[in-house]
């Protein structure tokens, strides 16, 4: 299971989560949506058990974090480089391209860039 390979015991809530997860695909979710959905499965967890998971889940690898602006984040179960664009609320996936290749400033000395990621939020185009 991705769990143990991830470091992780099985327990309860973290198997009932897992499923809910990463049972239909890769897909963005916020912690408030995996509630909705572990409440209409059944599982009963409390939202901070949910958040105290999806962390831990994202601190093994086994989840992407992608905060969109100070008050949403969301947990990818894709966690290949890519980025997202955001329709309504909605992350879509972009796949890895040449934004990848962006000429950054040089980091403070002593660091390095780690990932970049990129939100492309969308409207309506003007008619």
């Amino acid at each position: 299971m991705k769990f143990a390979a991830a470091g992780l015991r099985p327990t309860r809530p973290r198997l009932s989560l897992g499923w809910i997860l990463f049972s239909h695909g890769d897909r963005h979710l916020t912690a408030e949506a995996l509630q909705d959905e572990a409440q209409a499965s059944k599982v009963p967890v409390s939202l901070a058990t949910i958040y105290n998971n999806l962390h831990q889940f994202t601190d093994a690898g086994l989840l992407r974090e992608v905060a969109v602006d100070g008050t949403r984040t969301y947990f990818d179960t894709n966690t290949a480089r890519h980025h997202h664009f955001l329709i309504d609320g909605a992350l879509i996936d972009i796949p890895e391209i040449v934004i990848d290749q962006l000429k950054l400033p040089p980091p403070p000395q002593g660091k390095a860039v780690a990932a970049v990621d990129i939100v492309v939020r969308l409207r309506d185009a003007a008619v």
